[in-house]
């Protein structure tokens, strides 16, 4: 079964701005619709790749800062608001590592993330880091990551042309989504199934 890691380091106050957003319509309205990622040399492990059904989020803090550590537990405490109200289905794990362990090299936890909504979860934690600008900082890499001569780029702009809209994808969808109500439902259930079922699985606040 191949399951696909990804690190998000060193979340600060300053870097949050203020604290994490947990309003489910706030949300949905600045989700992130399209990505460009990059790859670079990414060797063969000499079989077929597979769909990765579901992504482990690892989010780092340096445990001895305490401002690092409240801001990585606001983060959590938001996410987990935003499954409780059918936002997105993210899992994080009840343990909250305040010591290295493992391959982790600073205070950690884990948030298990299906492929079901592993763009939401993604779009979610990259906005909530504060400032972002394409390129520069709201990016990922598929290997390691190589240096990006930013000087090319053009001023930036909020008139952003649509990519390949006659697709109606992305930015360019006209689909229906599921009303607040709705997805309150489907969070509801997805809170029952867990605390019966999951112990592992760390609960939403009741606020």
């Amino acid at each position: 079964m191949a399951q696909s890691h990804l690190i998000f380091s060193n979340i600060t106050e300053t870097e949050l701005s203020s604290s994490p957003s947990s309003n489910v319509q706030d949300v949905l309205d600045n989700e992130i619709k399209e990505w460009h990622f990059r790859k670079y040399h990414v060797e063969s492990v000499g079989q077929r790749s597979r769909y990765l059904r579901d992504f482990d989020l690892d989010i780092y803090f340096l445990q001895k800062n305490r401002e690092q550590h409240r801001a990585a537990l606001a983060l959590r405490d938001a996410v987990l608001r935003l499954r409780r109200d059918g936002a997105f289905v993210a899992v994080p794990l009840f343990r909250v590592n305040t010591e290295p362990i493992g391959p982790h090299p600073a205070g950690s936890y884990e948030i298990w993330c299906p492929s079901e909504s592993f763009a939401s979860v993604f779009s979610y934690l990259c906005m909530s880091r504060g400032e972002l600008r394409d390129h520069q900082f709201r990016n990922a890499w598929i290997g390691p990551s190589f240096p990006l001569d930013l000087s090319t780029l053009p001023l930036r702009s909020e008139d952003i042309p649509l990519q390949y809209p006659s697709l109606g994808l992305g930015y360019s969808s006209k689909a229906s989504q599921p009303s607040l109500e709705e997805r309150k439902t489907s969070g509801k259930k997805v809170e029952e199934t867990l605390q019966k079922h999951e112990p592992e699985a760390a609960p939403a606040p009741l606020d």
